[in-house]
């Protein structure tokens, strides 16, 4: 069995690869950063008997998706599962005040990066007329809410998206799923106020937020299900959590 995971460098990506690790699967990580791919891959092959390839690139180039995509060995692109992980917020400005670099940042890495590495392994199950793709949503794309405008219309996009595969794919047998994760830390808030290391901690004021580990076992609730099982999309959020603003931080 093999996995792909998109941005396995840090958070959601790096916890769902040791957990696909632990559950068997031979694993191809990929992310901009070299240095926390090798520790990534190291850390798995110390404590999993399992193989790893590590594709170091920016999934907003698809050419650079489709050069790394070729560079594995044709059995190595026989993924049984996609992990669509790649993402970020880039800002958290309103909408008439937030830069449009960050606007295109984001659609390029939320959205055509999923798209780009999605089309190179469709092809693959198709053949096999088999696979499982995991799409990493958001509650945001459930809920549009202040200062998030083009995060949460990527997000939407991807529930969407998911959701068109899934219907498009579903004559080669091919299984599509997503996750829609609430308040969670990790380095996304750090990413999303640029560095300030004291708004990205009020965001989880008074909360026992996710944790990077919650996704991952929910990666492995859907791979484990039986093969008449499609998960269609799970919405979990911290137990303080009841909307995408509604907190409850006493």
């Amino acid at each position: 069995m093999k996995a792909l995971i998109t941005g396995a460098t840090s958070g959601f990506g790096y916890a769902s690869a040791l957990k696909l690790a632990e559950l068997g699967y031979d694993v191809v990580l990929t992310g901009r950063r070299a240095t926390r791919l090798a520790h990534a891959e190291n850390e798995i092959k110390s404590r999993y008997a399992v193989d790893v390839r590590t594709l170091c690139f920016d999934i907003r180039d698809g050419q650079a998706c489709k050069q790394a995509w070729n560079s594995l060995p044709p059995d190595w692109r026989q993924v049984d599962v996609l992990l669509n992980n790649a993402g970020l917020a880039a800002c958290a400005d309103p909408f008439d005040k937030a830069d449009t670099e960050d606007f295109e940042c984001m659609i390029d890495t939320n959205l055509k990066g999923l798209i780009y590495m999605s089309k190179l392994v469709v092809e693959e199950m198709k053949q096999c007329r088999n696979g499982l793709i995991i799409n990493l949503s958001s509650i945001a794309g459930v809920e549009v809410y202040p200062n998030g405008n083009v995060y949460c219309a990527t997000k939407h996009a991807v529930n969407a998206i998911t959701k068109g595969m899934r219907m498009d794919l579903l004559p080669y047998g091919i299984k599509v799923s997503s996750i829609s994760p609430g308040a969670a830390e990790t380095e996304f808030s750090l990413v999303r106020y640029k560095g300030d290391e004291a708004k990205a901690k009020a965001v989880y004021a008074g909360l026992e937020p996710l944790v990077a580990e919650d996704i991952a076992d929910t990666v492995a609730f859907i791979v484990t299900r039986p093969a008449h099982v499609m998960i269609h999309d799970i919405l979990l959020t911290p137990a303080r959590q009841a909307s995408s603003m509604l907190f409850n931080r006493n």
